[in-house]
């Protein structure tokens, strides 16, 4: 990337340190600690800053030249993004879960398939519960019902009308959301073509290919197999009420090629060389492009064939089918959790030197994706119902739909309230080894306090309890997957016609009210969840500062590519990496080493944009990363991506000229390589001993003079204040410089 017209570029023979912030950050004044900054590369959505000239701080520790990469506003922005965060969000998860699959070849291509069918699961979902609400609650009964048609001119224009046509009108309502999130998938993807790098074959580290390739020729093929399987749901929908009435030769047909279209779709989503390779065969587009058009020719057919075919309708109860095909739906997504779970379990089972539940990720967040993809249609539909019913409508007493969304609730919610009571059990029963270890991390770093210094002392051992439980989440998070897998499959209980509050009664004698009244508080709570989300949205629109704190779940979930779900939102990383490795060439080529500094997720960054730099580029760089999660989070949960090799590989490429900082009340960062102290031996031998600094927290105990508190307990903030990083900038540049040709 280099610098625009007027913007200055940076001299040579000078050491860079180049810093990359993690998620929420305030602005590249923030990161560099300095009033005044001015941009020299990129546009307000990701640029390079620095000092202004002419402040007396200028330079950073040790005479470095201070650059900061702002790259915060790629996967945040304005309330229409937050507030599609609320219904895009289960698309993310099931995104990122294709990217916790094992590294071996055969476990990663059956997690991927089941994770891509998962996604067309979630798809499917969200398209019955549009058609929940057009087709059966305003189509099929509410226009049936003069008492519902009351005071609402708006639908009473529609009411006596032929169900047939009733139906077609409603059915424009799913149709348009469908067409809604096609275009609004099509569109993020053509931000980021200028800053591709261009595609080369990569034997490097997996990491190393993220922003490497253009996703979007295979991310619109993966679209218009959703597209297609979304208005064949559509179709199966209208086609079972219709069946209902009988099953002429017509419908049959129509029946069967939805049948297949939906087969295809599934089939599609599991061949490789469709979706993860050759970007630019225009053979495979037009198998996608064919299947997606045919999914539209056949829902005009199905349009057609209700507005003009003679039918006697029986519109009483529920609309017909709806109840049947969305608790099959339902069942299938249980069944897929489980054969994830089986194939997943069966890999780390086979891998020597790991626990199982850390090859679990997948389950965790696909499990958590259908758990929230099914509350929020549950609750659309049964929030809708509500708004109709007004006492009087048959709304509330929907047969089959209501008693699958029931139980969908009821299974999500206990799949929450379970995990909740766990967790709660964990922390108590864990609290006391968490302490001792605690307790001996503060006796180690204190020594001799003072007297008055009790109080204090207690304050950072509780930090450290606190930051210790990060490493209890994986269990409690695998126990979460189980029960809401074993939700979903409760679901099928509605195909039995009982409802939750009758069934658990007969066989547990717990109260039939009582489960029924979990249920609406379930249902409430997601309720006020949704509203707050929606509330945040707004004030994220007006207060850049509360927009920041919003788009964390943005900046998390986005970082890896689009692999599963085309309707997620766009990977940032498919710009800031390439963009990275750019600046830092361009810094290079000018004569200057550059000290790639990495906090937090920004460490992850830095890291994938380390694994793409030419040898000649990364001889001259360094890195420093600081409450870096790379081995406590992202190795767990991306074994195929983060690993010893790999991290070894990053350390390899820049000569070991790495320095990572970590403390111990970090609940989210941690160390790399070794958890030794200062003063003990590494628990392993080479180069990769002298990367992990352990930082001390808080600096003291009491008050220093002048100051009226005791230095703060900094945990997972930056350390750029801190005296042991700007001893490792140091130490990193005096290495660059003596590098130097």
């Amino acid at each position: 990337m280099t610098a625009g017209p007027g913007r200055a570029q940076a001299p040579s023979g000078e050491v860079v340190e180049l810093r990359v912030h993690g998620v929420s950050s305030a602005g590249a004044a923030e990161v560099l600690d300095r009033p005044l900054v001015r941009q020299v590369a990129g546009d307000r959505s990701a640029g390079f800053y620095r000092p202004r000239p002419g402040l007396s701080d200028e330079r950073g520790t040790g005479g470095v030249t201070l650059e900061a990469y702002r790259w915060s506003d790629l996967p945040s922005g304005t309330a229409l993004r937050t507030l599609s965060l609320l219904f895009l969000f289960p698309f993310m998860l099931i995104n990122v879960a294709v990217w916790m699959r094992p590294g071996d070849a055969l476990g990663g291509a059956v997690v991927r398939a089941l994770c891509r069918v998962l996604g067309l699961s979630l798809t499917s979902l969200y398209v019955l519960a549009g058609a929940g609400v057009a087709l059966d609650l305003v189509a099929w009964q509410c226009l049936s019902s003069p008492a519902c048609l009351s005071d609402r001119e708006w639908l009473s224009w529609l009411g006596g009308r032929p169900v047939g046509l009733r139906l077609v009108v409603l059915a424009l309502v799913p149709s348009a959301a469908v067409s809604l999130l096609w275009w609004g998938a099509r569109r993020p993807g053509r931000s980021f073509t200028a800053f591709r790098a261009p595609e080369r074959a990569s034997a490097g580290p997996p990491l190393s290919t993220i922003g490497q390739w253009d996703t979007e020729p295979l991310m619109g093929r993966l679209r218009s197999i959703h597209i297609a399987a979304a208005f064949a749901t559509l179709d199966g929908s209208l086609l079972a009420a219709r069946a209902a009435q009988g099953v002429p030769p017509a419908v049959a047909a129509l029946l069967a090629v939805t049948g297949a279209v939906l087969l295809a779709c599934v089939v599609l989503v599991c061949v490789p060389p469709l979706v993860d390779r050759a970007p630019g065969d225009p053979r495979r587009d037009r198998i996608a492009r064919a299947l997606r058009a045919t999914a539209i020719a056949l829902t005009v057919a199905v349009a057609g064939h209700l507005l003009f075919a003679p039918a006697r309708w029986r519109a009483d109860g529920g609309l017909p089918g709806y109840g049947s095909i969305l608790t099959w739906l339902l069942v299938t997504h249980a069944v897929l959790l489980g054969a994830l779970g089986v194939v997943l379990l069966w890999h780390r089972l086979r891998a020597r030197g790991h626990q199982p539940p850390n090859g679990l990720g997948a389950l965790v967040v696909a499990a958590a994706a259908g758990g929230l993809a099914v509350a929020y249609s549950a609750e659309l539909v049964q929030r809708a119902a509500d708004l109709l019913d007004r006492g009087r409508s048959p709304a509330d007493a929907l047969p089959g739909p209501a008693r699958a969304y029931d139980w969908a609730i009821y299974g999500f919610f206990r799949a929450l309230l379970v995990t909740l009571v766990a967790a709660a059990v964990v922390a108590l029963v864990s609290r006391r080894g968490r302490t001792r270890a605690a307790q001996a991390v503060v006796e180690r770093d204190f020594p001799a306090p003072p007297a008055e210094a009790a109080p204090r002392l207690r304050q950072v051992r509780a930090a450290i309890v606190r930051a210790r439980f990060t490493d209890l989440l994986v269990p409690l998070a695998v126990l979460f997957a189980i029960m809401a897998g074993a939700g979903a499959a409760t679901t099928a209980m509605a195909l039995l016609r009982p409802d939750p509050g009758e069934a658990l009664q007969r066989r547990t004698h717990v109260p039939a009210e009582l489960v029924m009244f979990g249920i609406e508080v379930g249902g409430v709570a997601l309720s006020a969840a949704v509203l707050a989300v929606v509330v945040a949205a707004v004030f994220a629109y007006r207060s850049p500062g509360f927009r920041r704190h919003v788009g964390v779940l943005f900046d998390l979930a986005t970082f890896w590519p689009r692999s599963a779900h085309p309707f997620a939102p766009p990977c940032y990383a498919e710009r800031a990496v390439p963009e990275l490795a750019r600046r830092i060439t361009f810094l290079v080529q000018s004569g200057n080493g550059v000290l790639l500094a990495g906090y937090s997720h920004g460490s992850v960054l830095v890291a994938a944009t380390v694994l793409q730099l030419p040898a000649e580029i990364s001889a001259r760089v360094a890195l420093l990363t600081y409450s870096s999660p790379l081995r406590r989070l992202y190795a767990r949960l991306f074994p195929a991506y983060v690993g010893d090799e790999m991290l070894c590989g990053i350390g390899g490429r820049v000569g070991w000229r790495w320095l990572n900082l970590w403390r111990d009340t970090d609940a989210v960062g941690g160390w790399i390589f070794s958890p030794h102290r200062a003063d003990e031996p590494a628990g392993i031998t080479g180069p990769a001993a002298t990367v992990d600094r352990r930082l001390r927290d808080p600096d003291g105990l009491v008050a220093p003079p002048g100051d009226s508190v005791p230095p703060p307990i900094k945990g997972h903030w930056p350390a750029e204040s801190d005296q042991a990083y700007g001893a490792a900038v140091r130490d990193l540049a005096a290495r660059l410089r003596a590098a130097a040709p």
